[in-house]
């Protein structure tokens, strides 16, 4: 089956169990069947002259999944709608993605209000009204219209971490491979459910749950925003197998207090990226289970994978170990060597080992971006693909995450990146996440600010961790925060992912913010006077 309409197909006469969400469980009969009056709606509201995209601005309610069918049975395009997005950036979106129909709720609406999206009222549909039932109240049709491997299904924004969000394509062919490969890496089979309580819009529910989940023919359980008081009930009472996730979502999880009740779930595998060493590590002992963390992104391509085996720290070597994957200076297009390490562990050689990640033989998974071909170019440069994140190698081919590229900072005239730092930070027992990022220097480069997430219950002391951090011995010399700043809470994508554009914008005005007045100061509460006194640096 080459299409994501084919697997549907094949399942229109599957009374087994597809969708848990709350109290219900729909049957695969039942989701085709659902996905076929939502084509067949489309089909009736559509303007034959204009690209077919239905823009779903849904929390994860079973109505998304059904447009999801819809689409790929109709030949269309979803357009999954952020919901964090508001005002001019959420006009623009929707605009520039070409929708015709928005299919939202009545607690969603209010987003588009003030707005001009170019979608007449009556294509606007409301979910939850009795107006919107009427119109799926007659028996499908039963319409195949042809769709091919080729045929676009989904247009998926990037997390919006480095910059305006783009539009990622995402063919039927590329979503029905993406899914039999998930299903047969995890692997899945008879017993199985898949949990993916994170957005609909984001990739990791779609590509690692929805896809796998329907392509293996087991049930795919959701809920209608995430929350991490609510996995563990969640898992017990769908009887989850697998756990998708992105981002913080583990580290939030395991913010939960421990119960006995964590050994007694079904779950077998949690499965996603970005989770850090010590989460991943936690995660495994409480529940009991297995955790595959790897290094991917939206736009695919590059797939790297951690390993029992690997060093501490490491992000892993790419998949099959994959030697046309390689770190290359963007500058110069030439392999950056390996790293070198001093007694303590540091990496003496940051400026010439760091460099982007780059697949030298790209074959398959990234389609372009949406109406963008500047940024899809940028993408490919002298037929290898940039990923746009950087890493360092160790001798033995172990790759090493170093931020995304546009997380550099310049102190004192020496370059070094972000996520290194964020790690030895991440070591302090009281710090449940971190993110470093530059903050402007005076007249030139940049400091370094960590804004940091105590873990509850602790008494977190910005001099107290800055002296721990002085007793780490892998610490660059430029790499010790000027500026600490206390928050309760990171700000946070959709995808769990920090948002440094917020923290980069707000810097030391945060509150609750330390700094070291001197370069060898104990950091000290950054007083007004303070502010006042840095404010001409914001610009």
């Amino acid at each position: 089956m080459t299409t994501v309409s084919e697997v549907l197909w094949s399942r229109a006469e599957d009374d087994g169990p597809a969708l848990m969400f709350e109290e219900r469980t729909w049957s695969y009969r039942q989701v085709v069947e659902e996905g076929r009056r939502r084509a067949e709606l489309f089909r009736s509201l559509a303007d034959p002259d204009r690209p077919p995209h239905i823009g779903v601005l849904l929390e994860n309610v079973p109505d998304y999944l059904f447009w999801l069918a819809g689409a790929a049975l109709a030949g269309a395009v979803v357009v999954g709608i952020n919901s964090t997005y508001r005002g001019a950036q959420l006009e623009q979106l929707i605009r520039y993605t070409d929708c015709q129909v928005i299919v939202t709720s009545e607690d969603l609406r209010r987003l588009l209000e003030g707005i001009e999206t170019g979608v007449d009222a009556e294509r606007v549909l409301m979910v939850d009204t009795p107006a919107y039932q009427a119109m799926l109240a007659g028996p499908p049709t039963d319409d195949r219209p042809a769709v091919a491997e080729e045929d676009l299904l989904l247009l998926i924004f990037t997390s919006g971490s480095t910059g305006l969000p783009k539009a990622v394509r995402c063919t039927q062919g590329r979503l029905a491979r993406t899914g039999a490969h998930v299903a047969g890496v995890i692997p899945l089979g008879p017993g199985d459910v898949v949990y993916s309580p994170l957005p609909f819009f984001h990739s990791s529910s779609l590509f690692t749950g929805w896809s796998s989940a329907f392509t293996a023919g087991v049930p795919l359980a959701t809920r209608r925003r995430f929350s991490a008081s609510s996995t563990l009930a969640d898992m017990l009472r769908y009887g989850a197998t697998v756990l998708t996730y992105t981002g913080k979502v583990l580290n939030y999880i395991l913010a939960v207090p421990e119960t006995d009740a964590e050994r007694t779930s079904r779950l077998k595998l949690a499965i996603g990226n970005e989770a850090s060493a010590r989460d991943i590590t936690e995660f495994a002992r409480r529940f009991g289970c297995r955790v595959s963390d790897a290094y991917g992104a939206t736009e695919g391509i590059i797939i790297i994978r951690r390993d029992e085996s690997m060093p501490a720290g490491a992000l892993g070597k790419p998949a099959g170990e994959s030697p046309t994957v390689k770190v290359l200076d963007p500058d110069t297009g030439s392999e950056c060597p390996p790293a070198e390490l001093d007694e303590q562990g540091r990496v003496t050689n940051l400026d010439q080992a760091v460099g982007e990640i780059v697949e030298t033989q790209p074959t398959a998974g990234f389609e372009g971006y949406y109406k963008n071909e500047e940024a899809t170019a940028s993408r490919f440069r002298d037929g290898f693909y940039w990923s746009g994140d950087l890493a360092y190698r160790d001798r033995d081919g172990w790759f090493y995450f170093a931020g995304r590229s546009n997380e550099w900072l310049r102190v004192d005239g020496e370059n070094f990146a972000a996520a290194p730092v964020e790690a030895i930070i991440g070591r302090h027992q009281a710090v449940k996440a971190v993110a470093v990022y530059a903050v402007p220097d005076d007249p030139v480069g940049d400091r370094v600010m960590a804004a940091v997430e105590p873990r509850p219950g602790t008494a977190l002391d910005p001099a107290e961790l800055d002296a721990f951090l002085v007793d780490q011995p892998d610490l660059g010399t430029k790499w010790r925060p000027h500026f600490i700043g206390l928050v309760p809470e990171l700000p946070k994508l959709a995808s769990m992912k920090i948002d440094k554009q917020v923290l980069r914008r707000q810097a030391w005005e945060l509150p609750g913010v330390w700094w070291r007045p001197t370069r060898h100061a104990t950091p000290v509460p950054l007083t007004d006077s303070d502010r006042a006194s840095l404010r001409h640096l914001l610009g």
